[in-house]
């Protein structure tokens, strides 16, 4: 039979792969970026009074990365949108000149379609932010955004998260007249990212293999970080893990946080970074173990700190969750697990 023996997939190879493939597919974006900035002239047409993000999963955390955005770029109020008002309870608002943004990977979670069909009837202009084109939340919305991130096999999305933040950003940066800039160069940075955190990764990944409890922050842009780097935890190496806003884990949560505890703190260089000083000395104080990761992680204190390629601060997200998911992956393989296919996920889940 040689020749035609099926080589066995080693556990965490898609996962491993899909983390590697990012330089290249955020390249790819940028390179797109015209297509993207049709859809913003079409939204730019009709001036919207504010903006609604409706996401699940891994898409909740980048659209709560792009209501950030919108707020702080457009200058437009912007709200995370409950599905089940809509699709449960049966709310019918009045949507006219509203911006309504839909993020999903794949497309094809029943609620998300439901609340966009419901937006459009409702007066909304609807886009929908997806890795599969021809999805039925394309069908349902008035614009589309293709990621363009290529087939995702492993179950924890990795490329696809960076590639719809990236997506976001130039969608939003091209409705207030931007053309990128800051955007131009993400390829190489996630590319000098991934290059000089594979050591940080490798001690943390040996210091946390027998943790249970892991608490992960950040403020402003890097929230959306903490809790994706969350989510990967949990979903991978099936570790008790919780995200906090470093401004709401001082507001009560800190008196959880103990010596038995891991804080991940996502701190890039800009205005975050300033707020979490004070959040990370409190934990200190109270003997948790800290690892920091970002551009500005070397400014912090900290028992361990991986470095991120510097950048603004508005894309930084893009690369701060490049060694965290290689951390998750880490993580997950030297606990026993496979983080390809965790236990009781499926790559697509349906609610309604």
């Amino acid at each position: 039979m040689e020749g035609n023996e099926m080589t066995e997939q080693r556990p965490g190879e898609h996962m491993a792969a899909e983390i590697s493939q990012q330089p290249a597919i955020l390249a790819g974006i940028v390179e797109r970026q015209a297509e993207i900035a049709e859809v913003a002239e079409a939204i730019s047409k009709r001036p919207p009074r504010f903006a609604l993000l409706a996401a699940r999963g891994s898409s909740d955390h980048a659209a709560l990365y792009a209501k950030y955005l919108i707020e702080v770029l457009l200058g437009l109020p912007c709200g995370l949108v409950s599905p089940s008002t809509a699709t449960l309870y049966g709310a019918r608002p009045d949507l006219r000149d509203v911006l309504f943004i839909t993020v999903s990977q794949s497309g094809g979670s029943p609620d998300l379609i439901e609340v966009t069909e419901t937006a459009r009837r409702q007066g909304a202009l609807t886009v929908s932010v997806t890795n599969t084109p021809e999805s039925p939340l394309r069908a349902a919305a008035e614009l589309g955004v293709d990621i363009g991130a290529g087939l995702e096999k492993a179950v924890a999305a990795t490329k696809t998260y960076s590639a719809t933040l990236l997506s976001l950003y130039l969608l939003i940066d091209a409705v207030r007249g931007g053309k990128g800039e800051d955007a131009e160069k993400l390829g190489e940075l996630a590319q000098q990212t991934l290059d000089g955190s594979v050591e940080g990764v490798q001690r943390a990944v040996d210091r946390y293999r027998f943790v249970d409890r892991v608490l992960t922050t950040g403020r402003g842009y890097s929230y959306a970080t903490a809790l994706e780097g969350s989510l990967k935890l949990a979903e991978t190496s099936y570790l008790a893990a919780r995200a906090y806003s470093g401004a709401d884990l001082l507001h009560g949560p800190v008196a959880a946080v103990d010596g038995e505890t891991a804080v991940l703190a996502v701190t890039s260089q800009g205005h975050g970074v300033g707020a979490m000083q004070e959040v990370l000395e409190a934990v200190g104080k109270r003997g948790a173990d800290v690892l920091a990761v970002g551009s500005a992680s070397a400014d912090v204190p900290a028992a361990l700190r991986i470095g991120v390629a510097p950048s603004a601060e508005e894309v930084a997200p893009i690369l701060e969750i490049l060694p965290i998911q290689r951390i998750a992956l880490g993580l997950s393989l030297a606990r026993g697990g496979d983080p390809d296919s965790p236990r009781g996920l499926l790559k697509v889940t349906k609610t309604r």
